[in-house]
């Protein structure tokens, strides 16, 4: 028997219509720059965690859920009551992972972002304070996990 303890996180949007479950974050997430995401959650970035497939399960609302499918092919899932930004898909996603918004998380977590990602997108006005690694654009394909 492994001694491994897997212990699920909640989330859910805003309004709390949508609720989803993810029982084991990847050690990969990140703080994304570009203008999309600086746009879509009205912030300097968007934080990430990424989860496989099968580690994801919407538990109510799922029926509010829509989709923004941007021009560069990228889907943003987001409620359709309260506008929360939940899901995040790349325009080559091969359905393995789900990227999800951190800043839905109701439950703890011991994680933390590893990267900033499209920092050439970067707000001017934000200034960052961190020594995390910085991508100017995606992570170098030798980075890539």
């Amino acid at each position: 028997m492994s001694n491994e303890k897997s212990e699920a996180a909640f989330g859910q949007c805003l309004c709390g219509a949508i609720k989803y479950r993810v029982q084991k974050i990847q050690p990969r997430m990140g703080h994304c720059h570009c203008n999309m995401c600086r746009k879509f959650h009205g912030a300097a970035f968007a934080t990430y965690g990424v989860v496989k497939v099968k580690d994801f399960t919407w538990l109510s609302g799922s029926e509010h859920l829509r989709t923004y499918v941007g021009d560069n092919g990228t889907h943003r899932q987001f409620c359709d009551v309260c506008g929360s930004s939940l899901i995040f898909k790349s325009a080559n996603d091969r359905g393995e992972n789900i990227e999800f918004a951190l800043g839905t998380l109701d439950t703890e977590i011991t994680q933390k972002p590893d990267a900033h990602i499209f920092r050439n997108y970067a707000a001017s006005w934000y200034q960052l304070s961190d020594d995390l690694p910085q991508f100017g654009e995606y992570r170098s394909s030798t980075d890539d996990g």
